[in-house]
């Protein structure tokens, strides 16, 4: 099933904030507080989120959290591909998240009861 897939791609996701930080540290928008904070937060909320998937009976609130988060990391996705210091990211990268964002709301809708 695709949904353990999903979980698995956000638990690694969210690991990667603690491995990585510093891409994070780096998108997050300059008008947003906390930069640190943010960047930990989103990592556990990927963590805890994509582990709910995994489990039938948390499964449709994971997904509703997931569709929150994604949300919520919107405007890192329209800085990153605006950005002048993103500009040796290729465009199809930084522009391409933007559509990957409804794609992923679609797919963790499909687990909503």
């Amino acid at each position: 099933m695709l949904v353990y897939l999903m979980g698995g791609l956000y638990f690694l996701a969210g690991v990667n904030h603690f491995i990585s930080p510093r891409f994070y540290l780096k998108i997050m928008p300059p008008y947003l507080p906390y930069h640190d904070f943010l960047v930990m937060i989103s990592g556990v909320a990927e963590i805890v989120l994509g582990l709910l998937l995994f489990i039938p009976a948390t499964r449709s609130w994971a997904a509703w959290g997931i569709i929150l988060l994604l949300i919520a990391v919107f405007p890192a996705n329209i800085y990153m591909a605006y950005g002048e210091k993103f500009q040796d990211i290729s465009p199809l990268i930084r522009w391409g998240r933007l559509p990957l964002q409804f794609v992923l709301i679609w797919w963790a809708a499909q687990y909503i009861k």
